[in-house]
């Protein structure tokens, strides 16, 4: 290297970055400027490496120091530092590799990664090279830097090395299986996990190499560090799940090794271990051996759910009545709010994101490492999907196991037997039937047990049968059953809501909510007490369990609907509300579950809730401008903080609330202030936010239901959006967005009649491109096909000529969806297009014969509208009518459309 540093600035800058170690607050942001005030200096990151790299006499606090600040200066200047000055960073950066300090090590391996990734592999294209060769040295500290180095590489940017250094991979993956025999804990973890980094990618230079891969993992499952044994249990997971063949010869003794270290000491290894039973039960091919294998899988699995001594430890509040204890604002997780999805919102997911959601509601502790995924939430996830995976057979095992730790006379053992009984819950619900009487007299006296933890688990599984409550089996008496278990388990939850615990409030509440899902009207006759006992709980919760609280009152009023507008339980109800609507500012996040809770009470309430619905529907007003002033300012420059949008999100969904609660009573809302709501819409319409978009045409839609006089004037502003939404959003991405603006064209259609003809020619085919798309949801695609037969209700003359583009992909799309409103209307915009253009749906008019048989509620208006059409194909086609219901391609369903057609039509 020929360059050398200035000596007098070489020592400045040394001296810079010891005083950047100091604990001093007020040196360390000081001397922070300092050096950023270099960037500009060519050199300075030369002087850096030279410090980090060759001044060995430094401190080493001193040299990583360097090091750390050259890693972050690569990564913001990225394109601003000279090329030969990353040259010789490069250098240094592998000449540090072979340094006798572990720190200084480590963080060359940092620098090196950060150059690749902010560079790319392209700019270093003997990096690899230079990496894999150290792996021979003879010096055992030199192999553990570069491997390190490599692991770093690897972790961060394995699909970058797949796509562009793959020829490369087939000689590195051998070095590292190599190196599972490696002396060095260090070197053996690393080559394992960098090799790891590859196996979900099942790529030909990982599995030719799958037979060695394998038999370097079986000698490693004796090693006895834990750090190996965890990288261990992550490559058998991860094999099991895209190459479950390969385990087959080996599987016994594999499953024997994970059931050992699922028990392992080290709760980090049990974990990682504990996840083979995941995917082991999720893994179709394996679900005859997990039969086998269920006996010795289940006991380990129970121990697991056991609460250890240093999990009691570090929970708060254990045995406490803690609710008048404020909490630590770190102890209220941020809420997001979802936006308002009109129409079948349609919410895949999958099953172990719904588990993590859950985790809380059987193990909802306070403290930050108890919030995380555990040993004990893993293995009730992994008992639940293999309930659900072989069901009742479960049970033959589970039951004498629990049945033990039931009557255990240590609570932990009891709590962790109440856990698994809610985790097979819904897996082995048929066979859990049977025991259930016997049970829930047992679960039902724990909601009284002594140990808070016992209590809020009971909670939980007691909601996961909830619905076995209000269904008896056959031959059972209604009502008996109802009163026997039932009633007794919401008098209970009604009673934990208002425990002194925290934790059980919190899952009491989960747990009623549930119920609240399940029990929908049968809950009507309980209103008093429930809204009372709710009441009271407002009185006596904290700020967090106040979420649940919100969460629980606006279940009910979704379902018990318009049963809650009686004015002796609205005093009970909204007293509360308003009192928290009171206390809270417009800029506190908290408000986001208050205002969701009150958009379900507007709704149910209906005309009740007018006298409360001036003053919130102001503040909404309100806190939307404010937050679109501050988002203003903040794209101007002028504020360095960016506004949160959840604030105008729940406010416009609240709006809707208000809208489809009050209907067309809406009016004396309206009349002084639908210029600024229809000023707010337009904004949000435009917003660069989607979730904006998607709540602003949910709005827009109720707006056109109950107020469309006031939106006609201004209906051209609104169009030129919905417009370019239909046309120019395809991507999956925006689907709820386009859901929403979709839903609002059809409402809007309804009620502007011969106003919508300016606007069909510019959506109607963009419209029926989208019916098309097999990729979009189904809930959008409903949503498509009703909104055409709502825009062909009102123009049909103009909407028919389609007909042949979309009729049979229609009938396919609405012949299985519920019978409501929504398809009725469709089918009516349907019916008056056939009538307009017979002609153009002779060929297809078995489908639609398909879609009619398919309506088991339908008014006797739209009854009509099928008979007069029936009748009027079967004259026109006449002895036709045979061959016309005989191009339906399916000859059983067939059989069942003809006979439908002449029990219910006669034709």
């Amino acid at each position: 290297m020929d360059w050398q540093p200035e000596p007098v600035s070489l020592q400045q800058l040394v001296d810079l970055l010891q005083q950047s170690t100091t604990p001093n607050t007020e040196i360390h942001m000081r001397v922070t400027q300092q050096l950023r005030s270099f960037d500009n200096i060519p050199d300075y990151n030369k002087y850096l490496a030279f410090i980090f790299t060759h001044l060995q006499q430094e401190n080493i606090s001193t040299r990583v120091a360097a090091g750390l600040v050259l890693k972050n200066n690569i990564k913001i200047n990225v394109g601003n530092i000279p090329l030969e000055v990353i040259e010789y960073v490069k250098q240094c950066a592998i000449q540090a590799l072979n340094d006798n300090v572990v720190n200084i090590r480590s963080t060359a391996g940092t620098v090196i990664t950060t150059i690749c990734t902010t560079y790319g592999f392209e700019s270093w294209p003997d990096l690899l090279k230079q990496l894999v060769s150290l792996l021979d040295n003879q010096n055992i500290l030199i192999v553990e830097s570069s491997i390190s180095a490599l692991q770093k590489i690897c972790e961060d940017s394995a699909s970058e090395l797949r796509y562009k250094n793959e020829n490369d991979l087939y000689y590195i993956i051998p070095k590292f299986i190599e190196l599972f025999n490696s002396p060095s804990v260090k070197v053996r973890r690393d080559a394992i996990d960098c090799t790891n980094q590859f196996i979900l990618m099942k790529a030909d230079f990982i599995t030719c190499h799958m037979k060695n891969f394998l038999n370097g993992l079986y000698q490693c499952t004796s090693d006895t560090s834990p750090e190996v044994k965890k990288v261990v249990c992550q490559a058998f997971v991860m094999i099991l799940e895209v190459y479950p063949n390969e385990l087959m010869e080996e599987l016994s003794n594999v499953v024997k090794y994970m059931l050992y270290c699922t028990q392992d000491e080290d709760e980090s290894v049990a974990l990682e271990a504990c996840e083979f039973w995941l995917t082991f039960a999720e893994q179709p091919m394996m679900l005859m051996n997990l039969s086998s294998f269920i006996p010795d899988i289940v006991p380990v699995l129970l121990k697991g759910m056991i609460y250890s001594p240093n999990d009691i430890a570090i929970i708060k509040g254990l045995d406490e009545d803690d609710t008048n204890i404020p909490d630590n604002e770190q102890d209220i997780k941020p809420r997001h709010h979802k936006s308002k999805q009109h129409y079948h919102p349609d919410q895949p997911h999958e099953f172990i994101e719904d588990y993590e959601e859950d985790d809380d509601d059987y193990d909802d502790d306070d403290d930050e490492k108890y919030s995380e995924w555990n040993l004990r939430k893993c293995s009730a996830a992994a008992l639940d999907v293999m309930a659900s995976t072989i069901g009742d057979k479960l049970l033959e095992v589970l039951l004498p196991l629990l049945n033990t730790e039931l009557q255990s006379s240590e609570w932990e053992h009891v709590e962790s037997a109440i856990l698994a009984l809610g985790a097979v819950g819904e897996g082995c619900q048929e066979g859990m039937k049977v025991h259930l009487p016997t049970l829930w007299q047992f679960l039902l006296s724990n909601l009284e047990n002594p140990k808070p933890l016992v209590r809020s688990i009971t909670c939980w599984t007691l909601g996961r049968y909830a619905k076995w409550s209000l269904e008896p089996p056959l031959n059972t008496d209604i009502e008996l059953h109802r009163q026997t278990y039932f009633n007794p388990l919401l008098e209970k939850l009604l009673n934990r809501i208002l425990d002194n615990n925290k934790r059980v409030q919190e899952a009491s509440c989960s747990a009623f909510a549930t119920l609240e899902e399940i029990a929908q009207g049968e809950l009507i006759p309980y209103l008093k007490p429930i809204l009372e006992n709710f009441s009271i709980a407002f009185t006596k919760y904290q700020n967090k369990n106040l979420l649940i609280l919100y969460d629980a009152v606006g279940t009910l009023a979704d379902s018990v609907a318009e049963a809650l507008n009686q004015p002796e339980l609205i005093e009970i109800l909204m007293p509360p509300l308003l009192n928290r609507w009171n206390q809270i500012s417009d800029d506190d996040n908290g408000i986001f579950p208050l205002l969701e809770c009150l958009s379900s009470v507007a709704i149910a309430l209906g005309p009740g809730f007018i006298p409360y619905a001036q003053p919130i529907w102001q503040r909404c007003l309100n806190i939307i401008e404010r937050t679109f002033v501050l988002d203003d300012a903040f794209k101007r420059g002028e504020t360095e903080e960016k506004p949160d949008k959840d604030f105008i999100i729940v406010a416009l969904d609240l709006l809707s609330g208000i809208f489809q609660g009050l209907g067309n009573q809406i009016e004396f809302l309206m009349s002084n202030s639908y210029q600024t709501l229809l000023d707010i819409i337009l904004k949000s319409v435009r917003d660069d936010a989607l979730d904006v978009q998607q709540s602003a045409y949910a709005l827009l839609g109720d707006v056109a239901i109950s107020a469309y006089g006031y939106l006609k004037p201004r209906l051209p502003e609104f169009m030129i959006d919905i417009v370019k939404v239909i046309t120019t959003y395809n991507e999956s991405f925006h689907d709820l967005v386009c859901n929403n603006a979709i839903w609002a064209t059809g409402e809007i259609s309804l009620k502007a009649n011969d106003d919508m003809k300016q606007y069909v020619g510019s959506i109607i085919e963009p419209l029926i491109m989208k019916l098309h798309q097999e990729s979009k949801s189904l809930s959008l695609l409903e949503n498509i096909a009703i909104t055409i037969s709502r825009i062909g209700f009102v123009c049909p003359e103009i909407v028919s000529n389609y007909l042949p583009m979309f009729f049979k992909q229609w009938c396919g799309i609405l012949r299985n969806i519920a019978d409501n409103k929504e398809k009725e209307s469709a089918f009516f915009g349907m019916c008056k297009m056939i009538e307009t253009k017979p002609n153009l749906v002779v060929e297809d008019f078995v489908y639609f014969c398909d879609a009619i048989v398919h309506w088991t509620r339908l008014s006797p208006q739209l009854n009509n509208c099928f008979i007069n059409i029936l009748n009027a194909f079967k004259q026109e086609i006449g002895e036709n009518w045979e061959q016309c219901l005989a191009k339906y391609p399916d000859e059983e369903m067939r059989q069942i459309i003809r006979q439908r057609l002449q029990v219910r039509y006669q034709v």
